[in-house]
């Protein structure tokens, strides 16, 4: 891999892994920002799936939709299939709770499920990585 695309495959890594350190420290405390806290979820996957994607040399356009990059995957490795709930659940925390409207967070219950979906799938992205651009 050459000099450019390993600084921006491991610039995605890095930048997803602070992703999901943002989202645990905002549902800690008495206090926790949950709307904030789902919205990195979100995130941290969009942002390993573009890693994946520029690794693989696939070419995607600038959608925050988890649903369209997963399907750009998938021609390479099946097993990304697994995560289609994954990206349908997080997909909408892109927006939903960045802008006032009916409902201003997600439960907690929400909120614990795309962490731990989150987190399982970007552990699943490294595993795909070459050791040497793992963060």
């Amino acid at each position: 891999m050459d000099e450019a695309k390993y600084r921006e495959v491991k610039g995605w890594l890095v930048k997803g892994l602070r992703d999901l350190k943002s989202a645990r420290q905002l549902m800690r405390g008495d206090e926790p920002l949950l709307d904030t806290a789902v919205y990195h979820c979100q995130q941290a996957a969009e942002k390993a799936i573009k890693a994946y994607l520029t690794y693989r040399n696939i070419p995607f356009e600038k959608t925050h939709n988890l649903v369209a990059l997963l399907s750009l995957c998938l021609p390479s490795e099946p097993e990304f299939r697994v995560w289609k709930r994954m990206a349908e659940v997080l997909t909408p925390y892109a927006t939903e709770f960045r802008y006032p409207g009916d409902v201003l967070e997600p439960s907690w219950e929400e909120a614990q499920e795309a962490l731990l979906l989150a987190e399982s799938f970007v552990r699943f992205i490294l595993q795909r990585m070459p050791e040497d651009v793992r963060p």
